[in-house]
């Protein structure tokens, strides 16, 4: 029988050492610094400074949120991503009074939307699933239902996704999303739920300060 060799490291006087890494905390995989640009320090940013957003820093970000999971590989997250000053006016005008402001002064605001006609992209996505192209073409409720649980499953990457490659967000909801629909993504039929206005931080970002958050204990039912 085969035995599988196991290799070990070796080390000389004259290997490198690093002594200043920042391991992870044991409850993580991920290193103290990294949950905290992520979720710990993050902020909803309601002020921006006029550096621009790339459309490198964009797709950086989707390259991350495209990884995680949905239902049967669906990803119907769409975005429409809204940069010039005219088109962030028309966008303004069906976005609840309060937020408008916030969105004319981002430099980019992403209308997350989704796409009821995923089920076409299945012989790419999910192969194995392919035949049931012709289920869903006459299940058109259960294809928006799909649609819109899974895109509020992405929402949730794409605002870790854009922090991680090193932008700050304000999502919101809040708007007329049927007038959206009719301004915007008439042709492509996708239907949109919500915005994220994406910059850089025009420090500190939100007049607020950090709020509580619930305890593990009081949101958690063990059965």
């Amino acid at each position: 029988m085969a035995q599988s060799l196991r290799l070990q490291p070796v080390m000389t006087a004259e290997t490198e050492t690093i002594d200043s890494l920042d391991f992870p905390a044991p409850a993580y995989a991920v290193a103290d610094d990294v949950a905290d640009l992520l979720f710990r320090e993050a902020r909803t940013i309601a002020s921006f400074t006029d550096q621009p957003v790339t459309d490198s820093e964009l797709a950086a970000a989707y390259e991350l949120l495209r990884w995680g999971p949905t239902a049967m590989n669906t990803t119907p997250l769409r975005l429409l991503v809204v940069r010039s000053a005219e088109a962030r006016a028309r966008l303004a005008q069906h976005v609840n009074e309060g937020n408008r402001d916030r969105v004319l002064a981002a430099p980019v605001t992403l209308v997350v939307a989704s796409d009821p006609a995923w089920h076409r992209t299945l012989p790419v996505l999910a192969p194995h699933r392919a035949q049931m192209i012709d289920f869903f073409d006459g299940a058109a409720e259960v294809r928006e239902q799909m649609a819109y649980q899974n895109a509020h499953i992405q929402f949730g990457y794409l605002i870790v996704a854009l922090r991680a490659v090193g932008l700050d967000v304000g999502p919101m909801a809040g708007l007329d999303t049927a007038a959206v629909d009719a301004e915007f993504l008439s042709e492509q039929g996708w239907r949109s739920h919500l915005i994220v206005n994406v910059g850089h931080r025009d420090e500190p970002g939100t007049p607020h300060a950090r709020a509580a958050r619930l305890d593990y204990a009081d949101v958690n039912l063990t059965v």
